[in-house]
């Protein structure tokens, strides 16, 4: 079975580790968002690209769910002794060296995908990881503070502020110009089925559907998603105030109707969540919480279930 997810940070990454286990067997393409990618001392960091790998390749810190295992910081505290900004962007020196890789190579002239497929060389995620485009996009957030109205990189309001002032609009700046990269549109279009983990539905999976063309090529496909609220809440970080930003309540139902049916066949949702409905959308409730792979393996082979479902093929088992 081949199988196409799109995937964003630390929820995706673990659901993918989940699909993976489900269906050892499938060919998994992950598309990865990169609009949280950003410059950092001289480095091009892409945060969701390295989570998915890392946690698929076994080094990953499962307590943050981001960053190496054993990491250290020296690297970090030298910079501070220096007065080098930023200092709210914490990187581990195991994790400098993946970010020196990719910037050398990127450098060369080698394009991100390339660049992707050759750090996963080293860490075996089992699923070919491709980034949503080879081109460079940044989301950044309006937001209005002390100093003023003004934009700033998605990871400062994010990281550093902690989404604690509210954004006034999120943009994905070059948007326009990007292109899908090589084999994002081919994997799509030779899927079996699509699922859309719970990742952020504003800043990850809505970043990867502004890339020209993937969201015409997901529409063709069966495709079903895994809500990434449950009871209200987002399951992990701050999706709630992504979601406030553009005008969308933090429900089940609310990102059901953001993703729309011609996008969405299947819907999965928390028993919390079983009220909710949407026309030309099949929905279903599961226990949604992932504690540990086991549990992730199940809410993925229910997604599975229900695609196959939708396509007359059975199940996944």
């Amino acid at each position: 079975m081949r199988i196409v997810s799109l995937a964003g940070g630390i929820g995706g990454a673990r659901f993918l580790r989940g699909l993976r286990s489900a269906v050892p067997d499938s060919e998994i393409t992950v598309i990865g968002n990169t609009g949280d990618d950003i410059t950092l001392f001289g480095l091009q960091v892409c945060p969701d690209l390295d989570t998915v790998m890392y946690t698929l390749g076994g080094g990953i810190d499962e307590e943050q769910g981001w960053g190496r295992q054993k990491e250290t910081h020296v690297v970090k505290e030298e910079l501070a002794a220096y007065g080098v900004e930023p200092q709210w962007f914490g990187l581990g020196d195991r994790d400098f060296a993946t970010h020196i890789v990719r910037t050398q190579m990127l450098s060369a002239g080698y394009p991100l995908s390339a660049v992707t497929e050759a750090l996963c060389a080293r860490w075996q995620p089992g699923v070919r990881l491709i980034p949503m485009t080879d081109d460079r996009t940044e989301t950044h957030v309006v937001i209005s503070d002390e100093r003023g109205r003004r934009a700033v990189h998605f990871q400062e309001w994010w990281v550093r502020l902690r989404a604690s002032v509210p954004a006034e609009r999120i943009i994905l700046v070059g948007a326009e110009e990007a292109r899908p990269a090589p084999g994002v549109l081919q994997a799509i279009a030779e899927a079996d089925v699509v699922i859309l983990p719970p990742s952020n539905p504003v800043v990850s999976i809505g970043t990867i559907l502004q890339i020209k063309g993937i969201r015409e090529a997901l529409e063709a496909k069966t495709v079903v998603g895994v809500s990434p609220i449950v009871g209200g809440a987002p399951v992990r970080g701050m999706a709630d105030a992504c979601l406030t930003a553009i005008g969308v309540e933090t429900t089940a139902q609310a990102v059901l109707d953001l993703y729309g049916s011609p996008l969405v066949d299947g819907w999965l949702v928390a028993e919390e969540d079983a009220g909710v409905a949407l026309d030309g959308v099949r929905v279903e409730a599961r226990p949604l919480i992932m504690h540990d792979v086991e549990a992730a393996a199940d809410i993925a082979r229910a997604a599975l279930d229900l695609a196959l479902s939708l396509r007359g093929d059975g199940d996944a088992r």
